[in-house]
């Protein structure tokens, strides 16, 4: 019997044994050739002057705009997050989809608890068939106006682009900057409910150019060589603005959208919303001529509110050549056109022009069928304030935004831990409404009764649902495009158009051959937009206006994907380190 027991015994072991390493071996497989690349990001305040004016910036190891994480595909990203500031941080790093590293992806009190002053963070994650342009920035209050930075994912080594290579590759980052400290401006129009201040400036890579006093010096400056192909990549980290983006006598070539790419197409004008990337092709004139090119940048505006109207200015240089002796400091200075503020057929245009390669190499994965159909409206309307808060519009109310007419309302601790561990209960629900719970004229007259409802209310989809999304932008107030970004997904851009969707006649002219794939969409003013996804990514997925001040003031709210039925298909359990509210 002894004999028999040790047999049965060894054969235990041995079967363990096999069964953690059916576990384990892919992972070490799959580890083995995969990259890691470590990053130390150390949150500190740094001086910095703009217009005429000196003040203290959350930064990145003191730089502004922040430093550039650049990786392969497949790479594995480790960043430390060290917070030597008072105020809590988070960082989400936009685009990256996050397979099965919900944990890493960083919007406060959705995936992970802020990380507290003196506290710090590993955001660990694996770059999984993405490259291309995304951007890491701050994910709580407004501290994303200075806490910004890009990230450059390269295609696997001896993978080529799938157009001409370039002589070099530039990011170029469109920001905004305020005099005034960017929290205290949200803070007070939080407590007054009127709309906050706008931002003093525009710029380009943190710089606003010659049109500001004291800003000559502060001029990005972009210098090139005759004859070269350049690769401009594009982000748009303002805060507030969507951007037209221009090279005076310059051709760009559109070639990739959101860390996807795109089939290529000349244009002189680039538009984009907050949160989107644009990789752009560059050809320089084949001789150096005796001019300087303007680069301008100025925002796209739809709304009823005012915006900063300035213009960033910035100068397209060709370098001399050792030989010439030309010594003429007299350049003749182009000028791009911008169209004007409001030009939404331009907008439109502009987007419908952006289509998936889909072909073999890159295919466009559309879903063919729908399992859940969701129509939400997004735009404004006001909310009651509390008894003891003085807010400034009729009747004590405030300006507020909505999906559904559900303003998002944050909670206190994380809601990926809360549905993790089965603790729902009192932090949120699971009635986000599956279409508009009051029907109307969404783009013409609006109801009398704006009034907005509030809560913490998230969708639920299994794992794998094939899902549509139609959102419709709303009259009340007024029109107004909306960049909504969706965590942890690429969409599909099935359809756009002017006014309201029309579910029995529009979906028959939906492009499901080669739609653009993104990450952030601009639901068109006074118009829809829809969108197809695979809820291929277990988690808690924040999806919300790329416009800061329509964010603050609830247009959001989140998507849980359920685990799927096998190992690869679940979220893992969250790592020991996970900031704790």
């Amino acid at each position: 019997m002894g004999f028999v027991y040790l047999n049965m015994s060894s054969f235990m072991r041995a079967m363990l044994i096999v069964l953690c390493a059916l576990w384990i071996l892919p992972e070490l497989a799959h580890s083995k050739h995969v990259r890691t690349r470590h990053y130390k990001f150390n949150i500190k305040l740094q001086n910095v002057t703009r217009l005429c004016q000196t003040k203290s910036i959350v930064t990145v190891n003191g730089q502004f705009p922040g430093p550039r994480i650049i990786a392969r595909e497949g790479d594995r990203v480790v960043i430390k997050v060290v917070n030597h500031v008072q105020n809590n941080i988070s960082i989400h790093w936009h685009g990256i989809r996050q397979l099965r590293s919900g944990w890493a992806d960083g919007p406060a009190y959705i995936t992970q608890c802020p990380i507290q002053a003196g506290q710090s963070f590993v955001y660990n994650f694996t770059i999984i068939g993405q490259r291309g342009t995304l951007w890491w920035h701050a994910h709580i209050s407004w501290l994303r106006s200075t806490l910004h930075g890009p990230i450059v994912i390269l295609p696997k080594r001896h993978v080529p682009y799938p157009f001409p290579h370039p002589y070099k590759e530039i990011p170029i980052i469109l920001g905004e900057w305020w005099k005034a400290d960017t929290e205290a401006i949200i803070n007070q129009a939080i407590q007054t409910g009127l709309a906050p201040n706008n931002s003093d400036a525009h710029t380009l890579n943190g710089l606003p150019g010659p049109l500001h006093n004291c800003a000559a010096k502060d001029t990005f400056k972009l210098k090139v060589q005759p004859g070269k192909t350049y690769l401009l990549r594009i982000i748009n980290a303002a805060l507030n603005d969507e951007m037209f983006f221009s090279i005076a006598n310059h051709t760009l070539h559109v070639v990739e959208a959101d860390a996807v790419y795109v089939k290529p197409f000349r244009t002189n004008i680039v538009l984009i919303t907050p949160g989107q990337t644009t990789n752009v092709l560059l050809k320089t004139k084949s001789k150096t001529p005796n001019a300087k090119f303007v680069i301008a940048s100025r925002p796209y505006a739809t709304g009823p509110a005012s915006f900063d109207n300035t213009t960033a200015i910035g100068f397209l240089e060709y370098k001399k050549h050792s030989l010439s002796n030309t010594k003429s400091k007299n350049h003749t200075l182009f000028r791009p056109k911008l169209p004007k503020f409001n030009d939404t057929i331009f907008a439109m245009n502009f987007n419908k022009k952006l289509h998936s390669l889909a072909n073999k190499k890159f295919p466009a994965k559309v879903p063919k069928t729908v399992d859940r159909h969701f129509y939400f409206t997004v735009g404004l309307g006001i909310s009651q304030c509390s008894k003891n808060q003085a807010c400034q519009g009729p009747n004590n109310t405030r300006v507020a935004a909505a999906i559904n007419n559900v303003s998002f309302v944050m909670p206190n601790t994380a809601l990926l831990q809360a549905h993790f561990f089965n603790k729902s209960k009192g932090i949120f629900t699971t009635d986000f409404p599956t279409n508009p719970p009051h029907k109307f004229n969404y783009t013409s007259t609006p109801p009398k009764n704006i009034m907005v409802t509030s809560g913490t209310k998230v969708v639920v989809l299994p794992y794998n649902a094939k899902v549509e999304l139609v959102l419709q932008d709303t009259n009340i107030i007024g029109a107004e495009s909306h960049p909504l970004h969706l965590h942890g997904f690429n969409f599909f851009i099935v359809g756009q158009g002017n006014g309201n969707f029309d579910p029995k006649n529009d979906p028959s002219k939906f492009n499901l051959v080669d739609p653009v794939e993104r990450n952030t969409a601009g639901v068109p003013s006074g118009g829809w937009v829809a969108l197809r996804f695979l809820a291929d990514n277990p988690g808690v997925w924040f999806m919300h206006c790329h416009l800061e001040v329509h964010t603050s003031w609830g247009l959001k709210m989140a998507w849980i994907v359920q685990d799927g039925k096998l190992h690869n298909q679940k979220l893992p359990p969250p790592p020991s380190d996970l900031p704790t509210c």
